[in-house]
């Protein structure tokens, strides 16, 4: 039976396989939900940056279905991995955001702050 720190890590892993799925649909059904999701002067009208905007939507599912297949076959272990190299992208975009003169609050608070939870759920995964 998993310990309270497993349990908690499992929990975050699904919340975060899930939302990225949905955040991932959400740009691709209304793009202009990305105006303001960390880069300034977004326009989200440019067919440019919607064929942008569509393949890192389609990463953000991509990933969210890999976590998914993770969380209902495999074991905790290659569940933490998967966090952790979850973390990676999470941690790309934030810094991509704060080169791009994105706002403080989308590169530490939403791209941070996932990044750090990613990191620790991983962690506790690899360590059960």
């Amino acid at each position: 039976m998993p310990n309270a720190a497993t349990a908690a890590a499992t929990v975050i892993t699904w919340a975060i396989a899930v939302g990225i799925i949905l955040i991932g649909a959400r740009y691709l059904w209304a793009p202009q939900a990305a105006a303001d999701f960390g880069i300034p002067g977004t326009r989200t009208e440019d067919p440019n940056f919607r064929a942008w905007l569509s393949v890192l939507a389609l990463r953000d599912i991509g990933y969210g279905l890999f976590l998914l297949i993770a969380l209902l076959g495999a074991g905790l272990h290659l569940r933490g991995w998967m966090m952790l190299a979850g973390s990676v992208i999470t941690l790309g975009d934030g810094i991509i955001t704060k080169l791009s003169g994105g706002p403080a609050k989308a590169y530490y608070g939403i791209h941070g702050g996932t990044t750090v939870l990613m990191a620790a759920a991983g962690a506790v995964l690899l360590l059960s």
